[in-house]
């Protein structure tokens, strides 16, 4: 009942916070498949730096998200950014990248080579191989990495409520400084919510695009 009470006396905060949130999320993440889905099809052609970036990226993804956070904040403060924003987005875009990137780089290596060799006979360039065979097989692969990609800055991008960056983990930030309880809950219920909700969105229209 505190819960409902609390989300019933708070509603327009709480829409203007999952915005916010949303904001975040959806930048970082766009960046990432905009840099990890071309980064993934290079390193596919060259599996000598494949290793490298997979590891290099798996590494990342092995710092707490907020030592991470902490990271940027003397790196930003060059520059007068230390806090807000611009590091919460950085840091959130390299979090982003290795199932982005993982995936990208495993479904073009799995194309079919009958397939790959069928485009090649028919006299396609490299890049209209990519474009009209590869990239439309490689397709629901790439997407399950970008889902898992959101769905883990949606959770991630709470932490970043603590340096400033805003968003639904500015509940539980404050509960946990005031010891409210149902602030917390609130805010952690709602990044669930969100986090679900856009991945059962995005799996519908996974399934749309890649039944045409």
């Amino acid at each position: 009942m505190e819960i409902l009470e609390f989300v019933q006396a708070n509603w327009p905060e709480i829409l203007e916070m999952t915005l916010e949130h949303i904001e975040l999320v959806g930048l970082a993440v766009g960046i990432a498949i905009i840099t990890g889905v071309p980064f993934g099809i290079y390193i596919s052609q060259k599996e000598s730096l494949a290793s490298l970036v997979l590891a290099v990226a798996g590494i990342i993804m092995t710092i707490p998200s907020i030592a991470l956070f902490g990271i940027m904040i003397p790196i930003f403060s060059l520059i007068n950014q230390g806090i807000g924003f611009l590091p919460a987005i950085v840091a959130l875009i390299l979090y982003s990248q290795l199932p982005i990137i993982r995936n990208t780089y495993i479904a073009i290596k799995n194309v079919d080579p009958n397939v790959r060799d069928a485009a090649i006979g028919m006299g396609m360039t490299t890049f209209q191989r990519l474009l009209k065979v590869e990239l439309p097989l490689a397709f629901p692969v790439i997407m399950a990495g970008v889902r898992t990609a959101i769905v883990l800055t949606i959770g991630i991008g709470a932490i970043a409520a603590y340096i400033g960056a805003g968003g639904l983990g500015g509940y539980i930030a404050r509960g946990i400084s005031t010891s409210y309880a149902v602030m917390i809950q609130v805010g952690a219920i709602s990044v669930s919510i969100l986090a679900i909700s856009i991945d059962v969105l995005l799996g519908k229209l996974q399934k749309r695009f890649s039944s045409v």
